[in-house]
């Protein structure tokens, strides 16, 4: 018997209740995570934040992994898949894999379960709406997920990320992060620089506010090529480049000052 959990944001305190699907592969024992069950309890309506972000709906959570490596090689192998999936760091310190966004916890629980049945993964968390994105959960303060989406970046501070499976000449290593960001908090940002740019509102230098995305020509010739999140101060926290830690630079800084673009808001 395998257990699949319907718990908290794996950033936050844990445990809903839980629905026993029968296979025929052991329990993996995981510390933290997420999941579905039928009657599922929806504490308040479903009201995103923004209109320019579709919100992520039931995902599918596997691994927890100490090393960093371990998530990437389990995303590329659901990402060779034609999934869309991605890693992340929680709060303990492990890297964890989610994909996919489904309209209902049916439609997830059945993808997971071929996945089982192929073998490419073992157990997975299935999460919810109501579980871990505050945008979904019909929080109207706007302020208050802006501060949120900070505190989740700021779980990636010192990581040397890479994204498996993607070309960094598409801007994809600096975009990985903003769209996990997002995708944390319940807004299906989109997954290149590129797209990113397209997506948000534009708002003036003088007015952005934290979990804003801010854009820069890193390639040269004025095109997109680079994105971090603002998070005051006149401060961006980003990505490099592949295999380089993840850190906050000045928005002052001269490198990034000379080829800044602008900014997007998605609030």
């Amino acid at each position: 018997m395998s257990t699949v959990a319907l718990n908290k944001y794996p950033f936050k305190k844990q445990l809903l209740q839980q629905v026993t699907i029968p296979t025929a592969l052991a329990v993996l024992i995981m510390t933290l995570g997420c999941g579905g069950g039928a009657g599922l309890s929806r504490k308040t309506p479903h009201r995103p934040l923004t209109k320019s972000l579709p919100p992520v709906r039931y995902t599918v959570q596997v691994g927890a992994f100490a090393r960093i490596d371990n998530a990437v090689q389990l995303t590329e192998k659901l990402q060779n898949q034609g999934l869309d999936a991605y890693h992340f760091r929680n709060r303990s310190g492990l890297y964890q894999v989610r994909f996919g966004n489904y309209q209902t916890i049916g439609t997830a629980r059945i993808k997971a379960e071929n996945l089982i049945s192929a073998g490419i993964i073992d157990e997975y968390y299935l999460i919810g709406p109501n579980d871990d994105a505050m945008a979904a959960q019909g929080i109207t303060d706007k302020e208050i997920l802006r501060t949120e989406i900070v505190k989740t970046a700021n779980q990636f501070i010192g990581v040397r990320y890479r994204w498996g499976g993607q070309s960094s000449d598409t801007g994809f290593d600096c975009s990985g992060l903003t769209m996990v960001v997002y995708r944390l908090n319940g807004l299906e940002l989109p997954r290149s620089s590129r797209q990113q740019w397209q997506a948000g509102k534009p708002v003036n230098p003088n007015q952005m506010s934290q979990g804003d995305l801010v854009f820069f020509a890193t390639g040269g010739g004025g095109r997109v090529s680079h994105v971090g999140i603002y998070i005051g101060n006149n401060k961006f926290l980003h990505a490099p480049s592949s295999g380089r830690k993840i850190r906050i630079s000045s928005m002052s800084n001269k490198y990034y000052k000379s080829r800044y673009l602008g900014a997007r808001t998605y609030l």
